[in-house]
C-alpha cells in the first residue's frame, strides 16, 4: 500500500490546486440587431431582441 513519506506542506498543496479555479470570462457576441455585446444564448439587454423576434420592449 502507498504511504506518503513525508507530509505535504500547505504552500505544495495549494500551489497544485491554484490552476484548477480559475475562471474565465464570459464570452460575449454581437447582437444582430443593435450592435451591443451579449453572452451568447441570452436576451439582449440593450433591445430585448433573442433569436430574431422581440420578447420584452426596452425604454
Amino acid at each position: 500500500m502507498a504511504v506518503p513519506k513525508r507530509r505535504v506542506s500547505k504552500a505544495r498543496r495549494d500551489k497544485r490546486r491554484s490552476n484548477v479555479w480559475k475562471m474565465d470570462a464570459a464570452a460575449l457576441v454581437k447582437c444582430p440587431q443593435c450592435g451591443e455585446f451579449k453572452r451568447p444564448h441570452r436576451l439582449c439587454t440593450a433591445c430585448g431582441y433573442y433569436n430574431g423576434k422581440q420578447v420584452i420592449t426596452v425604454e
